[in-house]
């Protein structure tokens, strides 16, 4: 957790910014601006009697007119002064000032759950002391009868001795008030992701068990490392865990958990059955070893895009974790203005094939580093000197691999290619699709073929599409107009949107993922 202090907590938002220059709200001296919410400001202020930092929220001015939310802003304070725990934030203060409502709450040196879990790895026992953490947040708000209602890692923040904080209860509920007389359809309250099927009928028509799935959903994150994106599959959780989550996530709630005690006694029963190492048995020890390869596949692919500032980039993945459909891709900075992205995957499917693809990762980069220092490079010479590396190699593996060199320098994408090809360049001002070819050979099938390079221009606007799987010749055409009607896009947006289509244009396979990569030169 180094470096957890640096992170979100400090002010994001500049005084301009800011609907009012404030020195003090209510008892509370104000330093500056710490961020903006959705219907909300919150400023860093100081305590009067403690002098320590504080957070003072208070209701953005658009929505003082709105009774609903003004109604809606003083429940959140009530909530939290019932809610006095080691797990919760804090309130000290609530009430009205000049311009309008404010809340004061307990600062929190730390990050949010999600930010902590997009760039760290938590081992099995870590991620379930987290987890009882905040069972015990939910277990002190059921108590009092609150219901939280958008449990998400945005809204659970980790403090730098890893205690867990839960924050954010602007839709939270008290099981003993009066149903909204706002037809559901007419509401959505909460985060789709996270949220229980019957929240997402009717986010009125929710119980404590609505909490417990949204916090399944979370522990499933937690044990995998990657967030789900609503894709969940137990069968990546150790079996004894599993059982547990597929409780938890329940479609019918009243087959779920009813009370969060109940989660906590499993949970907590199977950490001690985790951490007696000495009696585990060869499923558990299976179960160990599956983790540890979903931590080695991280190494496989970007965590973050590089900091190119010429491009826009973005990676589009299922994150989902299968040996049989390992992939590698990386990104290299070669020299000034001459950038390279390498994308390979074994031939073969098999647990086998996925450690010899951490093998071609390393001579990937030792290879890439000597080309470095080079005045010219190209990459048909890379991928012909990797073939004989690989041929030669005793794990006897076949790649399929792209690998594409821009030179700004020249407006120049050069392109080399071992089978079938996945990737194509949108000219965004016409806009026109090319295709970049396709090959029969893979890397390290035959020690005296030769790779070819083609060039192709590459200028300002032009973007670079790649994704990881086939596709259905027939639907070819659908999927390149399904480009061309996103190319206004930003990459991120279509990338994402080539992902969620993805299973309409390919050849289907089981125990496969999809990954897009997207790319496009800016200046």
């Amino acid at each position: 957790m180094d470096n957890i202090a640096k992170q979100p907590t400090l002010p994001t938002l500049t005084a301009k910014q800011a609907p009012l220059i404030v020195d003090k709200i209510g008892p509370y001296k104000i330093d500056s601006l710490f961020k903006k919410g959705g219907m909300s400001f919150l400023y860093l202020g100081v305590h009067p009697e403690t002098k320590r930092p504080i957070i003072v929220k208070v209701l953005s001015p658009a929505f003082i007119k709105s009774k609903e939310i003004v109604e809606r802003f003083i429940k959140e304070a009530e909530i939290i002064k019932l809610s006095n725990h080691p797990n919760i934030i804090k309130l000290y203060g609530q009430g009205e000032w000049d311009n309008g409502f404010y809340i004061a709450m307990e600062f929190i040196q730390g990050v949010s759950l999600k930010q902590f879990l997009l760039e760290k790895t938590l081992t099995l026992t870590k991620a379930l002391e987290i987890i009882l953490q905040v069972s015990y947040a939910l277990c002190h708000l059921h108590t009092h009868g609150i219901i939280h209602r958008d449990l998400k890692p945005e809204n659970i923040l980790i403090t730098e001795s890893g205690q867990i904080k839960v924050i954010d209860f602007g839709i939270a509920q008290i099981i003993k008030e009066k149903k909204d007389n706002i037809p559901a359809k007419k509401r959505f309250m909460g985060t789709p992701t996270y949220m229980s099927p019957e929240q997402k009928q009717n986010p009125n028509n929710v119980s404590f068990s609505s909490d417990i799935f949204s916090l399944g959903i979370i522990t499933y994150e937690l044990v995998l490392g990657k967030l789900s994106h609503g894709i969940i599959h137990l069968s990546l959780i150790p079996k004894n865990l599993r059982k547990i989550l597929e409780k938890a996530l329940k479609i019918d709630p009243k087959e779920r958990y009813q009370d969060i005690v109940d989660f906590i006694t499993d949970v907590s029963e199977y950490l001690k059955y985790h951490e007696e190492k000495e009696d585990k048995t060869e499923e558990e020890k299976f179960d160990e070893v599956y983790e540890s390869l979903i931590k080695t596949n991280d190494f496989l692919l970007p965590k973050k895009m590089p900091e190119w500032k010429k491009f826009e980039l973005h990676v589009a993945s299922e994150k989902i974790f299968t040996i049989e459909d390992s992939k590698y891709l990386d990104f290299f900075k070669i020299k000034e203005n001459v950038f390279a992205i390498f994308f390979a995957k074994p031939k073969q499917k098999s647990l086998l094939s996925f450690l010899n693809l951490l093998t071609f990762r390393g001579y990937a980069k030792m290879i890439m580093d000597l080309y470095s220092k080079k005045d010219h490079t190209s990459p048909s010479e890379i991928l012909n000197e990797l073939n004989i590396s690989i041929f030669k190699d005793v794990m006897g593996e076949q790649f399929f691999s792209n690998l594409i060199i821009i030179d700004l320098n020249k407006d120049q994408l050069s392109y080399s290619f071992c089978a079938e090809s996945n990737v194509l360049i949108v000219d965004t001002s016409i806009p026109k699709i090319i295709p970049l070819g396709k090959s029969k050979d893979f890397l390290g099938e035959d020690e005296n073929v030769l790779f070819d390079d083609t060039v192709y221009n590459f200028k300002i606007g032009s973007r670079l599409i790649l994704y990881s799987n086939e596709i259905d010749e027939k639907k070819q055409k659908a999927f390149e107009k399904l480009i061309l009607e996103n190319v206004l896009f930003s990459p991120k947006n279509q990338a994402e949107t080539i992902l969620y289509n993805f299973k309409n244009f390919s050849i289907k396979k089981q125990n496969t993922s999809n990954l897009v990569f997207c790319m496009q030169r800016i200046y």
